[in-house]
């Protein structure tokens, strides 16, 4: 299967273009990172730049290794998904579930290690960058040398490898069942997943409450509890779209008429192919709006009561800033990447409903509600995630509900999200509307 696998990534390499992109920049973010952690712990280094260093690699680390899993994983689960007719032709020639299996996981695997070593380079410049904003900021000492040594490859490796093998096993595990006539599997383990990423996030953002206003950790427990409610909306992310769906059929269809009702029916089928782009539109949203304002409220209150800024309250600040760069980049372009695969792929789909009587505009029309009713879905369990972090720290911090910014800064951030969603799913589906219907229909799945 180790040939085969090979001879399928060199027919088709466009097919694993978006893991490989999605794993590409997810080695960037976590060797760029870890790096801090082997300069940390360079010759002559002072304590204080060795513990800012430090736990900009621990806590963006962690970031970084959850946004990479996701990334691998919607990618890889959308690439397998689009494979079944493949799979199901392999079952019928006779390979067995566990041959396919070994195929998918080792092209998964030759992926991830392909970009590691592309990641290498740019990991480095980045994490000299880095370094620099740190050192500009008086965070860190200027005599401090930049190192990239083995805790950055080893992370970058280690966390692709175990990403794209465990998401490919998972993914083809479903594909092949659904293949040999088994339906879909029920996902307890996903389930009991989300239950604890859930459970574990109302416990941490409850912890809040057991600080002082005044403690250097405050922000920590309401970001992680966001994270991992974000998570878990995410995991949950088929059940909910079909929930909201069930309230929405109706003033769709009757607002929008024949694309509407085309929109409903389809989202309803796809429910859990869309779950890919939900995953990472809620992740944004959700961790992005709990960082920013928890930001503000504590520049704001620093301000208001005139005490001037330590070192610690520049580092954190500057560590806010760029974890929520970093998730605002790599979000989108995981949306991006996952929208653009599953468009693409929906080229015959859209032929068909073509030659049973849709026009051009009402297909891509119905992608556009569809682009829609999935940013609103992100953009409300999003919030909801990013409230559960930040009105906890605005009760402890500043003794107020919610934070006193207004909605400028939620507003740009579902803006941005709307915007990557709707701008790539129309664009891609207008370009796929360009090939004859008789043409779409005819291509292979």
């Amino acid at each position: 299967m180790f040939t085969l696998a090979m001879r399928s990534i060199v027919q088709r390499p466009g097919r694993l273009i978006a893991t490989l992109l999605s794993a590409f920049l997810g080695s960037v973010i976590i060797m760029s990172f870890n790096s801090m952690h082997d300069t940390a712990g360079g010759a002559d280094i002072d304590d204080r730049s060795s513990e800012t260093l430090t736990t900009a690699a621990t806590v963006v680390g962690g970031y970084g290794t959850l946004l990479v899993f996701f990334a691998i994983a919607s990618t890889l689960t959308v690439n397998v998904r689009q494979r079944r007719e493949e799979i199901s032709l392999l079952r019928r020639t006779g390979a067995t579930p566990a041959q396919i299996k070994r195929m998918i996981v080792v092209e998964s695997a030759v992926v991830a290690v392909v970009s590691m070593l592309l990641a290498i380079l740019p990991a480095r410049i980045g994490g000299e960058q880095l370094l620099n904003v740190f050192k500009d900021t008086d965070q860190v000492a200027g005599s401090v040398d930049f190192v990239f040594g083995p805790v950055a490859l080893i992370s970058g490796a280690g966390v692709g490898l175990i990403a794209a093998i465990g998401a490919s096993f998972l993914a083809v595990r479903r594909a092949t069942k659904a293949a040999a006539g088994g339906g879909e599997p029920r996902g307890r383990g996903r389930h009991v997943a989300g239950f604890a990423a859930l459970l574990l996030g109302i416990g941490s953002v409850a912890s809040t409450f057991a600080f002082d206003k005044t403690d250097d950790a405050l922000m920590a427990a309401p970001a992680y509890g966001a994270i991992l409610v974000s998570v878990g909306f995410a995991v949950f992310s088929p059940v909910l779209l079909k929930f909201l769906l069930g309230r929405l059929a109706r003033p769709i269809t009757l607002l929008t008429g024949a694309s509407g009702y085309l929109t409903v029916h389809n989202m309803r089928q796809r429910a859990a192919q869309l779950s890919g782009v939900l995953m990472p539109l809620i992740l944004f949203i959700g961790m992005a709006t709990a960082t920013l304002y928890m930001q503000a409220v504590q520049n704001d209150e620093l301000d208001t009561s005139g005490i001037t800024r330590s070192v610690d309250d520049k580092s954190l600040e500057t560590l806010n800033f760029v974890v929520v760069g970093i998730i605002v980049v790599f979000a989108c372009i995981m949306l991006i990447n996952t929208l653009y695969a599953a468009t693409t792929y929906r080229t015959r789909e859209f032929g068909q409903q073509r030659l049973a009587g849709a026009t051009p505009f009402q297909v891509l029309r119905m992608v556009t509600i569809e682009s829609l009713v999935l940013t609103v879905t992100g953009a409300f369990f999003g919030t909801i995630a990013a409230a559960a972090g930040a009105v906890p720290f605005s009760l402890v911090r500043v003794d107020a509900v919610l934070p006193g910014q207004g909605p400028g800064i939620w507003l740009a951030i579902v803006g941005i999200g709307a915007a990557a969603t709707v701008i790539t799913s129309v664009g891609t589906a207008y370009r796929a509307l360009r090939t004859p219907a008789v043409e779409a229909v005819s291509l292979a799945a």
